[in-house]
């Protein structure tokens, strides 16, 4: 399918959010390169209604900042700007932008001077979340300011010509008015049809799968989290009995999780392989403690182990349960930075013998979950905590040795178990226990006792690029806390995490 409206990378985290929240209107959007230029454009979108321009965290009067064919504002095609592609807009059309002029960062008010097309359905004030140094401080001949901040001309427009910039971001939630802007600029200034969902998401992946795959065969490295799961299904729709969906069991995996995959997954249209791989796992990763050289371990030998399989198999395709943020976070468009390199995208070996298969690399965990239920996933697997790929692994700040599997693996469990008994459990993105690399003095049975500690980390969440802490009920906390000082000898305190995304991540490594 050809997209809609097209947003271009200038290395912006939320590039891809942009288009998120185009879909969510019901229109399809997609990212693509801020090298594309005019002519690909018209060749590859032939049903193009819109260009938005992304953020960004360079300075574009910088020469060896990422800049765009000029010609795109010549093709008659509505333009929007947003933070980065703002000061773009300016800068290509003979406004100017200045370096550290009116600094911005968090929730600004927006005084609004012109209600109207883009900003339509806004008041005077409006709360928005800001995130630049630079500034436009003059709007290009033929633009008129449309709103402004106390420190920074905010929104530039040209009506005439259907381009748009935006300093601040609409595309995340702080910016109350956010999918006002853009229902405004998608429909009313674009004319786009709502014609974009999930089911056509299925339909049009199955034809796409189908196309890349052929009569190949193909393997999935199956986890039995909910975005391996889909894959799986959707390859399964795809392709069929061509699949083999294969389980390895690294030792990192949940309590009782290779009992959970054989009883799911035997009753789909897929056949099944279980590799118990505990031992080389355990050996490959003896002393290490640095969580990059973790996740890069643990994807090569998991591609060594595929690549045993598929030789077994006849397979010539690894498929991957890939979603968007851990492309986003492991750095692949190439503008933006690496916050941590995923196993199954930054710790990929650039010799791999199989050729790659992501059918929900555009998609964020919500929009998996939505293709879940569409494709008759029951809630169990739709629904559950979302786990990272290297597993426990990422959960043990220190060396990934047996012993200190089984601590975490255990407090791991009581967490979601006292989750699931309050009933809390999908009123929650993410819980779980991370074993800290320190010992603390405690006392049990009357006497000095000195221990490990357990951090506990609740975080909600729509997409996985940011997250909050959880506001639990202190009962609850009070419950795990004690169950797994008591039930886990080597353990003498939990301490809760309290920390956004940003400035952490979810997971601690």
């Amino acid at each position: 399918m050809n997209a809609r409206i097209i947003v271009m990378d200038f290395g912006s985290q939320y590039a891809h959010l942009i288009a998120r929240r185009v879909r969510d209107l019901g229109v399809f959007s997609s990212v693509v390169s801020n090298e594309l230029s005019a002519d690909d454009i018209r060749a590859n979108f032939p049903d193009i209604r819109g260009i938005i321009l992304s953020g960004g965290p360079d300075d574009v009067v910088d020469p060896a900042a990422p800049q765009c064919d000029k010609n795109i504002f010549e093709l008659n095609v509505p333009v929007l700007g947003l933070c980065y592609g703002h000061h773009i807009i300016s800068h290509y059309l003979g406004g100017k932008v200045s370096l550290g002029a009116g600094r911005e960062y968090g929730i600004t008010k927006l005084k609004v001077a012109k209600k109207d097309s883009i900003l339509k359905g806004f008041d005077k004030a409006e709360a928005v979340w800001m995130n630049h140094g630079n500034s436009v401080t003059a709007p290009p001949p033929g633009f008129e300011v449309a709103a402004r901040t106390g420190n920074c001309i905010a929104v530039i427009q040209n009506k005439r010509k259907n381009i748009y910039g935006v300093q601040f971001h609409p595309e995340v939630t702080h910016t109350k008015k956010g999918k006002v802007l853009f229902s405004n600029f998608v429909f009313d200034i674009c004319s786009a049809k709502k014609d974009w969902s999930m089911e056509r998401f299925i339909g049009d992946k199955i034809k796409k799968i189908k196309r890349q795959v052929g009569n190949r065969r193909a393997i999935i490295g199956l986890s039995g989290g909910v975005d391996s799961s889909v894959a799986a299904i959707l390859m399964s729709r795809a392709i069929g009995k061509n699949l083999t969906a294969v389980f390895v069991d690294t030792g990192f995996m949940r309590l009782g999780e290779p009992e959970f995959i054989r009883d799911t997954f035997t009753h789909w249209d897929m056949k099944l392989k279980m590799v118990d791989a505990r031992k080389k796992f355990y050996d490959a990763l003896r002393g290490i403690v640095d969580p990059e050289q973790k996740r890069k371990i643990i994807g090569r030998l998991f591609i060594r182990i595929f690549d045993e399989v598929a030789l077994d198999k006849k397979a010539e395709i690894l498929v991957q349960g890939t979603i968007y943020p851990d492309r986003i976070e492991s750095g692949t468009s190439k503008n933006a930075s690496v916050i941590k390199s995923h196993h199954n995208v930054g710790g990929l070996p650039k010799n791999m013998t199989l050729e790659l298969c992501e059918p929900l690399e555009d998609l964020y965990k919500d929009e998996v979950r939505a293709v879940a239920k569409k494709l008759g996933l029951p809630d169990e697997l739709a629904l559950r905590h979302p786990f990272p790929g290297p597993g426990l692994a990422i959960r043990i700040l220190g060396e990934c040795t047996r012993k200190n599997v089984k601590i975490v693996q255990k407090a791991n469990y009581i967490v979601l178990d006292e989750l699931e008994k309050a009933d809390e459990y999908n009123s929650i993105w993410q819980a779980f226990a991370v074993l800290l690399p320190v010992k603390s003095v405690g006392v049990q049975g009357d006497a000095r006792s000195y221990k490990r500690v357990i951090a506990i980390r609740f975080v909600n969440s729509v997409d996985a690029m940011s997250a909050s802490f959880s506001k639990v009920p202190y009962s609850l906390l009070e419950k795990i806390s004690t169950r797994i000082t008591n039930e886990i000898k080597e353990v003498n305190r939990v301490v809760y995490d309290i920390t956004n995304k940003p400035p952490g991540t979810i997971e601690w490594e």
